[in-house]
């Protein structure tokens, strides 16, 4: 598959893009930008931007700006069946929200599942899109995330600074 990168360096840290020519693949964290890249299998990876990518950082720059809750950006979520209904559960979650990783395993059907839930949020090949950081343990800590606990804090605070509107 040939695929595009581009390195963006967000008001919260260093971000990775990778898109095909329809679809944004992966948006990853400095440290985990090459297990990202291998998973998808990709032959051909050209240092650049394109349209997919470019609509992608518009819409990341409005999110960090207050002005955006929801991504319209098309995204490709690869991997297992399990993961791809964690993930699609994760989509789910609104803007300013949390929720535990027992709530999101009942959400699937399988509540006992609450550690291959959590194992699932950690591979989500599409960060803040996909807000695997609205997850946070069942005493209300925020547990583990992929960009760093500063970083899904810094999420979380920045999705509580912008109420939706007609909220108190």
């Amino acid at each position: 598959m040939k695929a595009y990168r581009h390195t963006w360096r967000s008001p919260l840290g260093t971000l990775h893009l990778i898109a095909s020519d329809q679809e944004l693949l992966c948006l990853a964290f400095d440290q985990n930008c090459c297990a990202c890249q291998s998973r998808l299998g990709i032959s051909e990876l050209s240092e650049r931007a394109n349209s997919v990518i470019d609509r992608a950082q518009q819409e990341l720059s409005e999110y960090f700006a207050g002005k955006r809750r929801d991504f319209t950006v098309p995204i490709n979520l690869q991997g297992t069946a399990f993961q791809k209904r964690a993930w699609e559960a994760l989509q789910r979650i609104p803007f300013g929200a949390t929720i535990s990783y027992g709530e999101q395993a009942r959400d699937l059907g399988i509540a006992a599942a609450v550690r291959a839930t959590g194992t699932a949020n950690g591979r989500n090949p599409i960060a803040i899109i996909v807000p695997c950081h609205r997850v946070v343990r069942s005493d209300g800590t925020l547990g583990g995330y992929a960009g760093g606990v500063q970083f899904k804090a810094s999420l979380l605070e920045l999705e509580s600074r912008f109420p939706a509107p007609g909220a108190s």
